[in-house]
């Protein structure tokens, strides 16, 4: 149906752009083409079909919306602000999207693309995170909307952000606002909305192991709520200062995987930068001398089955190559 498709594309365009969102957008629909199927799916059926888009709370709202959807509203998604605003992931600018777009309603909308061009359109200088510039640009975006268009409305308006008043270089002569811009009239529209200093994101050092045994890797899942919740990794944990690193490495294993090892050298160390911290993991190849540890053995063959981070997933990738060599 157009309005799970549309609910689809609006979580997922959360906090990520339109060009890297389609092909994801194209898999998941052809995977979970209904309600129905998203939310009779295993979550990490969805995680995996997700796996590589980031901000995996995202998917892990839409499967539990979808069951909520399904149980509660016949497996139809509601066309009532108060309705949508219940389910999991969807806060009032989301629903604004869903109830215009898909439903035709005249209900407002007010995203990053959205607050920009009021800003600037308005010559307002103050943060939007601010409570009382978002009020203010909320009801900005109320007065303006077209209540017999209000889906096609908000959609040029978000377009206008995206391709026309973008951040550092706004294109003001193909605005078709320009005449009436009160940022472009004080000759530096970029100044409007004020911006956020960036605040310096940590860098965390962290270690890994990859244990094998008999063609298989030991994995654990990470707990279900939080950062990439539900995934699946090579055990690791931060590096304490002035610690040896094998010794280390030897030490957690052995008390909180439940395993005896042996290192057999570095794999290699691996990269990611998430929204607030830049993450480096050294990776060591180990072998075990007893038990069955604390995890999930995997079949090297199948790692591409189960979800993971994408700095997990290039480990992944990285022991399929040396079994393939």
């Amino acid at each position: 149906m157009e309005e799970d498709a549309i609910w689809v594309s609006e979580i997922m365009l959360q906090q990520t752009q339109v060009s890297t969102v389609i092909p994801y957008y194209l898999r998941f629909l052809r995977t979970f083409p209904t309600v129905r199927h998203l939310s009779k799916a295993h979550l990490s059926k969805v995680l995996k079909v997700w796996e590589g888009l980031g901000y995996y709370s995202r998917a892990r709202n839409l499967h539990r919306a979808s069951q909520r959807v399904f149980n509660q509203f016949h497996g139809k998604i509601p066309d009532q602000m108060g309705d949508l605003l219940t389910l999991p992931g969807i806060g009032r600018y989301t629903a604004g999207a869903i109830l215009s777009i898909a439903f035709h309603k005249p209900a407002p909308i007010l995203d990053g693309n959205v607050k920009r061009v009021l800003s600037r359109l308005f010559a307002i200088g103050d943060p939007p995170a601010r409570v009382e510039t978002e009020v203010r640009l909320w009801h900005l975006s109320e007065s303006l909307l077209s209540k017999e268009h209000a889906g096609s409305f908000n959609q040029g308006l978000m377009d206008l952000g995206a391709m026309i008043c973008t951040p550092k270089e706004p294109l003001c002569p193909q605005c078709p606002l320009h005449h009436l811009c009160k940022g472009k009239a004080s000759g530096d529209p970029k100044r409007f909305p004020a911006r956020k200093l960036k605040k310096k994101i940590p860098h965390i050092e962290a270690i890994s192991v990859v244990v094998q045994q008999d063609g298989k890797v030991l994995l654990k899942q990470r707990p279900s709520k939080g950062l990439l919740g539900g995934l699946w990794e090579f055990p690791n944990w931060p590096i304490e200062a002035k610690k040896d690193p094998s010794d280390y490495l030897r030490d957690k294993v052995k008390r909180e995987v439940g395993l005896r090892v042996k290192s057999n050298g570095s794999i290699g160390s691996f990269h990611q930068t998430f929204s607030h911290f830049k993450l480096t993991l050294h990776v060591f190849h180990c072998r075990h001398f007893n038990g069955k540890g604390k995890g999930r053995w995997v079949p090297v063959r199948n790692l591409h089955l189960v979800p993971m981070s994408r700095i997990h997933r290039r480990i992944a990738q990285e022991l399929d190559g040396e079994t393939q060599g």
